[in-house]
């Protein structure tokens, strides 16, 4: 296996999607930091780390990645798709 592999990323709350070579030793929390911030400020919007986190899923399978997992350590290989989807944080579960 290379170092890298071709995925496409989904962005179902912005109706987007984008096709990103990651590196397979990284971890997925640094992917979805990295990958969010290089969409967003393409897109001239605000991001905030501290506030805004993706959950990934695999449009395929459906299986939710646990972010402390290496990507090399997981089912994603060239032409995986991903959703990232905005995780609702407690309080505005309740505000519903």
């Amino acid at each position: 296996m290379n170092n890298k592999v071709l995925i496409k990323i989904i962005l179902p709350n912005i109706e987007l999607e984008y096709d990103v070579c990651i590196p397979v030793n990284e971890q997925l929390w640094k992917i979805e930091k990295l990958a969010i911030k290089c969409i967003y400020d393409l897109l001239n919007m605000n991001y905030n780390p501290k506030t805004e986190s993706y959950i990934i899923i695999n449009k395929i399978t459906g299986q939710i990645y646990d972010k402390n997992e290496v990507v090399i350590d997981t089912d994603i290989r060239n032409a995986t798709e991903l959703y990232f989807v905005k995780e609702i944080e407690e309080q505005q579960l309740t505000n519903i």
